[in-house]
């Protein structure tokens, strides 16, 4: 699977919005068609670049990672403890190399992970359509 194909499911989830700025696509929950007025973080990225951080060595030809944003409890299930792999590894599921604080994990060129990566994609996206609909609920 390339980054395009990888875009191309994010698209297809419900509600969400491709926002693309430096060559990644950040896969934004927009069901209400209000980014431009309520600009908000993505529940999923594809990075193609080492312009926001160089840990994954992408400026390689077709190099690309796919980020995702989880709920606490299953980042803390995936890795109970730091694995210390690289972050440049092909295909491995990491902790995000910058962002894993806040429970993000990532994958350079996923595919024999696809699988667990799609898995987590969906869950990553429930999330998001959760906190969407809460943040709703709130301001009615």
């Amino acid at each position: 699977m390339d980054a395009e194909q990888v875009i191309a499911v994010l698209a297809g989830y419900p509600g969400t919005r491709i926002v693309e700025g430096n060559g990644d696509a950040f896969a934004i929950h927009d069901p209400d068609h209000d980014y431009e007025r309520r600009p908000r973080q993505g529940w999923a990225t594809v990075v193609r670049s080492d312009v926001n951080d160089t840990a994954s060595a992408l400026d390689r030809p077709g190099a690309y990672r796919v980020n995702i944003g989880l709920p606490t409890r299953r980042y803390r299930a995936l890795f109970p403890a730091d694995p210390g792999t690289d972050p440049a590894t092909r295909d491995v599921l990491i902790p995000h190399p910058v962002y894993a604080s806040y429970h993000w994990v990532a994958v350079v060129e996923p595919d024999t992970t696809w699988p667990l990566v799609s898995e987590l994609l969906d869950v990553a996206h429930d999330f998001a359509v959760r906190r969407h609909d809460n943040a709703a609920r709130r301001a009615r």
